[in-house]
């Protein structure tokens, strides 16, 4: 099934795999980031120490098991955020997910990052198709699948609702094709670099 590289770089970011000693890291990134991670991402209102080293020992089975792939995203050597390739949209897709600390977000950082993924993504045999999916209110995340060239192919009511108390319900979902030939060019991913 092939894995992706444990360090992946691209322009002003370098992803790196977690590992369970990262727990300094990672709980700091978190905690210093609260605010702006709550309106989007649920784990952020009850994260703690234990439930980030839940976090990394569950990121190296995924990763041992193919499932997901979490890197930290760092820049200047510091951890700023996280990402991660996951196996759960069906065979053939990669879904990105990712998220940055607040004092580095409106850089370009995540594009980047997400950038990264593309290419990693995209080396892997048997991936017909990347997505990223965000709440509908989430515009930043919008606006990172659109700069690398992902369409939107559908909106989607969640069952549920809301997870997140910034979140209308409504999922977006942005589609990268990719095809077999391994030399195609993602359009915005060039413009980049």
């Amino acid at each position: 099934m092939g894995q992706p590289a444990d360090v992946l770089r691209f322009d002003q970011v370098e992803l790196r795999r977690w590992r369970v000693d990262d727990i300094e890291a990672l709980h700091r990134a978190i905690t210093e980031s609260r605010d702006h991670l709550l309106p989007w991402m649920p784990f952020a209102a009850t994260h703690d120490r234990k439930q980030g080293e839940g976090f990394l020992s569950h990121s190296e089975e995924q990763w041992a098991s193919g499932e997901a792939y979490n890197y930290a995203i760092t820049s200047g050597g510091a951890v700023i955020g996280s990402c991660g390739l996951h196996r759960r949209i069906g065979p053939g897709g990669l879904e990105i997910g990712y998220w940055l600390h607040h004092a580095w977000t409106g850089k370009g950082l995540a594009t980047m990052a997400a950038a990264a993924l593309v290419q990693a993504g995209r080396e892997l045999p048997g991936i017909d198709r990347i997505e990223i999916h965000h709440d509908e209110a989430n515009s930043a995340s919008g606006a990172v699948a659109r700069r690398l060239g992902f369409a939107e192919v559908e909106r989607v009511r969640v069952p549920d609702g809301p997870e997140a108390p910034g979140e209308t319900g409504v999922l977006v979902v942005w589609r990268l094709q990719i095809r077999a030939d391994t030399n195609q060019q993602v359009r915005g991913i060039s413009e980049l670099s």
